[in-house]
């Protein structure tokens, strides 16, 4: 956070509507990023190891898939400091819908991705590369969404305003674990055919959910106001320029 977000930090009242339309707005999208970065978590672990890393033996299989599923949490630093950067500049609101298009993107091409057997080794690849590109969306969600709260709370509350956008995370394994628990009573060759899809396939509905609540989102307090008084960094360019 720059100086001068933490200047406006300290002088500006936030209303509780929209704090209270941040709040929900965060805690929701950020349930529907881990929904989406964690059902490859329970995929990996049921089903790439057979579609996607075949020609290995079952063990070799079974870590590769995992290993997989580590890229996602080796890219979220890079997310954060890619959509920490321009947040700054381009504003908060801008930033959680970018991260939420990001991560529905990559968690949908997933559900659609030809197996090993259609189109061998680039069939991992593409997995891999889907995988990295939600890490990245998940890196600039969570710090984002925590923004988004704690530049709409009122002084001396924004610790705990800020702490409440990690309900999303539970709320996400939650919605994981229970979808993958309903399509895992197909039985095993519609699961292996089509049914470990569709939770993949169904995140595009909740990502179009969090999409609506986002875009009915105003830009935070503090933000608006470093750029009205010309504090931001692109203004200052802007003024030495002209």
């Amino acid at each position: 956070m720059s100086v001068q977000t933490a200047i406006a930090l300290e002088t500006d009242m936030p209303s509780e509507t929209g704090l209270k339309a941040a709040l929900w707005a965060s805690v929701l999208g950020t349930m529907v990023e881990w929904y989406d970065f964690l059902i490859y978590g329970t995929a990996a672990a049921l089903v790439f190891n057979k579609l996607f890393f075949p020609t290995l033996d079952p063990l070799s299989g079974t870590l590769a898939a995992f290993a997989s599923y580590a890229v996602g949490f080796a890219a979220r630093p890079l997310g954060g400091a890619i959509f920490g950067h321009f947040g700054d500049r381009i504003g908060r609101k801008a930033i959680l819908i970018v991260t939420l298009i990001v991560m529905g993107v990559g968690t949908f091409l997933i559900g659609c991705l030809p197996t090993y057997a259609e189109i061998g080794i680039w069939a991992p690849i593409a997995l891999v590369t889907l995988r990295l590109l939600q890490g990245i969306g998940i890196g600039g969600e969570w710090g984002g969404a925590v923004l988004m709260v704690v530049e709409n709370a009122p002084n001396g509350r924004r610790g705990y305003y800020g702490s409440l956008v990690q309900v999303g995370f539970p709320l996400g394994i939650a919605a994981s674990t229970g979808v993958f628990l309903l399509i895992s009573q197909l039985p095993e060759a519609q699961f292996l055919a089509w049914g470990w899809r569709l939770p993949f396939l169904v995140s595009i509905v909740l990502v179009g959910v969090g999409l609506f609540i986002r875009l009915r989102l105003t830009e935070t307090v503090a933000f608006k106001r470093v750029q009205d008084q010309g504090l931001h960094e692109t203004a200052e360019i802007d003024i030495t320029t002209h």
